[in-house]
């Protein structure tokens, strides 16, 4: 089987899209394979979504070689995902296969990050059955 490479994407690629970038490779790297990217660079991925993460599935997203990068960083995709375009919606020089419309849980509580990686974690899952059948 020809797995599909999938990009999940927002503005810094610091927090939802490596959540999701983490999550797919987590839950779902039998079906597909996980990247993820912004149109601008961070320092470092959010801390508080290393922290959690860890938490909650064991992964550590910066030890796995995670860190922030631009699109033109990671291989030619079969789908582009966006994160959520609340703010602004990234241009990628392609259409978006998908929006998942999710807030950035940046400079929230902890609880506001277990809220939006459940939200991650049940599209990543969605994503993998669509793509099953």
């Amino acid at each position: 089987m020809n797995k599909k490479k999938v990009a999940f994407i927002c503005v810094h690629n610091s927090c939802r899209s490596q959540i999701a970038e983490a999550l797919g490779k987590h839950l779902a790297s039998d079906v597909f394979e996980s990247y993820s990217a912004g149109t601008e660079l961070k320092s470092q991925i959010n801390q508080d979504a290393v922290r959690i993460m860890k938490e909650l599935y064991g992964i550590d997203m910066e030890a796995n070689g995670q860190h922030s990068k631009l699109i033109a960083d990671i291989p030619k995709v079969d789908m582009a995902i966006s994160m959520g375009c609340n703010v602004t919606c990234p241009y990628i020089g392609r259409e978006f296969d998908d929006n998942w419309g999710l807030e950035d849980p940046t400079g929230k509580s902890d609880e506001d990050f277990r809220i939006i990686i459940e939200a991650i974690k049940i599209k990543i899952l969605e994503l993998k059955e669509k793509l099953t059948n």
